[in-house]
């Protein structure tokens, strides 16, 4: 698989697979997305959506196989209080940059590993702008990047102004961001221009169940039929060839195997103009 380069000058493989909402099937799931081909997945230590601790079960079980924790990347998320229910996986009444310290220790212990490959925010406190909270979580993200405990950090759910304000502000300013990204607002344009000026590896999730209207759209048949390929493999190539890193959560095998091969097929440029303006 190819890989794209931060401007701190570490690779990530060009897709990555989420294991969002997939319960108790998470560690089958992880399991079956790794010998499909997949080499980067993305968590978070946050029980409502994610169960991080059966992905860690299943890189033990990958690693028993011969799979070594160096060949894939591994991506989690600390989640404030705010998007945790009661089972908060630090002390909820610490101060911002000890639960901070909890979560990721916390994520060590269940992916068992001592280093984490990008360590993610989950979002920002405010709606609007950065908040106290945002700058107190943010230094402490900073402090576990410069320990060398993670090799980068990044942020998700933000906004174009808040990402503007964060690099600004920034001692280290994020090698990731991950978005939702709607056709219907231009593809995240507005953010991604602002990775791009930053060198920020910009990663795309719900590409496919945000998007179902653009899905259906008969253009993207005629390309999928002259590139010889399915419609959400369209969509991912599409992703990829404007600069973005594609999250997939699919459960299928056969989708697994086939969202990898979109790599296999080009776009036209007339194409992808078109697959920008299908949502608007």
């Amino acid at each position: 698989m190819k890989t794209l380069t931060t401007y701190n000058d570490l690779h990530i493989p060009t897709f990555l697979y989420g294991t969002a909402w997939k319960k108790e099937a998470t560690y089958d799931l992880v399991q079956l997305a790794v010998s499909s081909g997949f080499t980067a997945i993305d968590t978070a230590n946050q029980l409502i959506h994610y169960s991080e601790a059966l992905v860690g079960e299943a890189l033990l079980t990958l690693a028993s196989q011969g799979t070594t924790r160096e060949s894939l990347f591994l991506q989690t998320k600390f989640t404030s209080v705010s998007g945790q229910d009661h089972r908060t996986p630090y002390d909820p009444i610490a101060p911002i940059s000890k639960q901070v310290e909890q979560s990721f220790e916390n994520s060590l212990q269940h992916l068992h590993t001592d280093y984490l490959d990008s360590y993610v925010l989950h979002g920002p406190y405010s709606r609007h702008g950065l908040g106290k909270e945002d700058r107190e979580v943010w230094t402490a993200f900073e402090g576990i990047y410069q320990s060398g405990q993670t090799k980068m950090i990044g942020i998700s759910n933000v906004t174009a102004s808040q990402l503007r304000q964060l690099c600004e502000e920034a001692t280290v300013k994020p090698m990731v961001v991950q978005n939702r990204c709607y056709a219907s607002h231009g593809w995240d344009h507005e953010v991604r221009e602002l990775c791009t000026a930053h060198d920020i590896i910009y990663q795309g999730f719900s590409l496919l169940t945000a998007n179902q209207d653009v899905l259906r759209d008969p253009e993207i048949g005629r390309i999928a039929h002259r590139v010889g390929s399915g419609q959400m493999q369209v969509i991912f190539r599409f992703a990829q060839q404007i600069g973005m890193l594609p999250l997939t959560g699919t459960t299928n095998a056969q989708h697994m195997k086939e969202d990898l091969q979109c790599e296999n097929f080009d776009l036209t440029s007339e194409e992808i103009t078109q697959i920008e303006r299908i949502g608007l």
